[in-house]
């Protein structure tokens, strides 16, 4: 029997199903501030393990809702926000996942996309009156590059935090800002200015520890071999890339996650350059869920390596694409061992 297609999925998502789905994708399933290994030559990882446990232990703590964290949102000591600020693969989102881990329920955790999509489907007023008795809401990801979005998602969290929601959010830098190597806590916090002065900043910075000391992702394969390799794997797709890309485009990103649940290792045909940037914001989209996943990727045609063109690269998301090729080699090289 022939692998199946992902081009041939149409997940569905019911309202319901995006509140119940609000919690760490399985890659981080498991994760915990014992979990993350610092680097010995970064010193601002262990400093950001020592304020992620902080944080969670005054979130965690019993609730005490005094009659002025009721009316102004804000907790009896300490702010209820916390930014971790710092380039890709420094382990910002296993911090993340592991302080949602750490504070007990009730707790939401989704992408800046998810959460969007979740006002979207709900409503505004019935999505604060789902989570505004939460304790956390952690938000991976926090988009600054669609004003739209992020002043919907900034008055949610001004209606959150007032009803004494704890925030702790990892974000991505503005389109058009160039910075090399992290994110910029100054463009988070300008965007969300409502409500900047509730954040505490931590930086966690280093090197994408995903190719520390690794060796490049795997050479694309044959055609022949890949749909021979898609074959002998149950639960493994196989997609003529661009076939794939179209489908993206017909598809909420959050439903990602959904259209791979369940796939053992996906296979691409005929990978190649992107040709335009919402295309390619779409595959940076597409992934952060195979990665969230542990879903190994093989491909033949071009390497994972130059699916963004140069102009890409020099461009305003620029970070975005270098975090989606750290994944995606990372995951190509997962794809040997499968």
């Amino acid at each position: 029997m022939p692998p199946s297609r992902l081009a041939d999925r149409e997940p569905v998502l019911a309202p319901e199903e995006l509140v119940a789905a609000l919690t760490p994708p399985p890659r981080f399933g498991a994760v915990s501030f014992d979990t993350y290994v610092p680097n010995p030559a970064e010193p601002s990882q262990a400093a950001a393990v020592a304020a992620g446990r902080a944080f969670a232990a005054r979130v965690g703590a019993p609730a005490q809702r005094s009659f002025l964290k009721r009316v102004f949102g804000k907790a009896e000591t300490g702010k209820p926000g916390l930014y971790l600020d710092g380039g890709f693969g420094v382990g910002k989102t296993h911090l993340l996942a592991s302080l949602w881990h750490a504070v007990p329920g009730p707790k939401a955790y989704g992408t800046f996309v998810e959460l969007t999509h979740l006002v979207g489907a709900l409503g505004f007023a019935e999505t604060v009156r789902r989570l505004s008795d939460h304790r956390l809401l952690a938000i991976d990801e926090f988009e600054l590059d669609d004003p739209g979005d992020t002043m919907l998602v900034t008055r949610l969290l001004a209606e959150l935090t007032d009803a004494g929601v704890s925030v702790a959010a990892t974000s991505n830098t503005l389109p058009d800002k160039l910075g090399e190597g992290r994110f910029a806590a100054d463009d988070f916090l300008r965007e969300i200015q409502a409500l900047s002065a509730r954040f505490d900043v931590v930086r966690v910075d280093g090197p994408d520890y995903r190719h520390r000391g690794l060796p490049d992702a795997p050479d694309p394969v044959t055609d022949a071999e890949l749909a021979e390799r898609a074959a002998a794997l149950p639960a493994a797709t196989l997609d003529d890339f661009d076939g794939l890309c179209a489908h993206l485009a017909r598809l909420h990103p959050s439903k990602y996650g959904r259209l791979v649940d369940g796939v053992a290792a996906v296979h691409l045909r005929g990978v190649g350059p992107l040709s335009g940037q919402d295309v390619a914001l779409r595959v940076v989209a597409f992934a952060d869920r195979l990665y969230d996943r542990a879903i190994p990727v093989v491909v033949s045609g071009s390497p994972v390596s130059e699916l963004f063109t140069p102009e890409m690269l020099r461009g305003g998301y620029r970070k975005k694409y270098l975090r989606a090729v750290s994944r995606l080699v990372a995951l190509s090289r997962d794809a040997v061992s499968v």
